[in-house]
Parts: structure tokens; C-alpha cells; sequence
């Protein structure tokens, strides 16, 4: 799987709460697909976008806003992004 790296990673709070810094488009893609909890719009949106970023049909910019958004919502997103 090609990884696409974003200019600055995102910091999310998981498992035994702690932080783990994502840096890539493959590294949040993988996080969404090992999530555990209720798929919403920003779950499914950020997994589409990650998807289409793997493909080249969007940026790894656009990836990480998606991602970053996700986090947040879901209040998974460390004091440190």
C-alpha cells in the first residue's frame, strides 16, 4: 500500500489512551478500518476520502482534514494535533 505523509501528523488518543501520532494517509486508513465504534457520516467520509487519497483522487491534505475531523468528533483527538 503507498503511503502519502502529511505535513503534520494527527495526534489521537486510543486503546490504553495513548497518544499516537498518524502520519500518514495509510496510517489513518488503518486506523478507520480498526475502529470499533458506531460508523457515523464522518467515519464513513473520512474512510472515503482516505480511500480515493490511496488512489491519487485526492490529496493527503484533504485525507488528513477528514481524519482530523473524525478524530474530533468522535473525541479521540489529542491536546497535541
Amino acid at each position: 500500500m503507498t503511503t502519502f505523509k502529511f505535513d503534520r501528523p494527527v495526534s489521537v488518543v486510543m486503546g490504553i489512551g495513548l497518544p499516537r501520532d498518524i502520519e500518514s494517509v495509510s496510517g489513518a486508513y488503518d486506523v478507520l478500518l480498526e475502529w470499533n465504534g458506531i460508523p457515523d457520516m464522518d467515519y464513513q467520509a473520512a474512510l472515503d476520502v482516505c480511500r480515493k487519497a490511496l488512489k491519487g483522487d485526492r490529496t493527503a491534505q484533504q485525507a488528513r482534514e477528514a481524519f482530523r475531523r473524525f478524530a474530533c468528533n468522535r473525541g479521540i483527538l489529542s491536546e497535541r494535533a
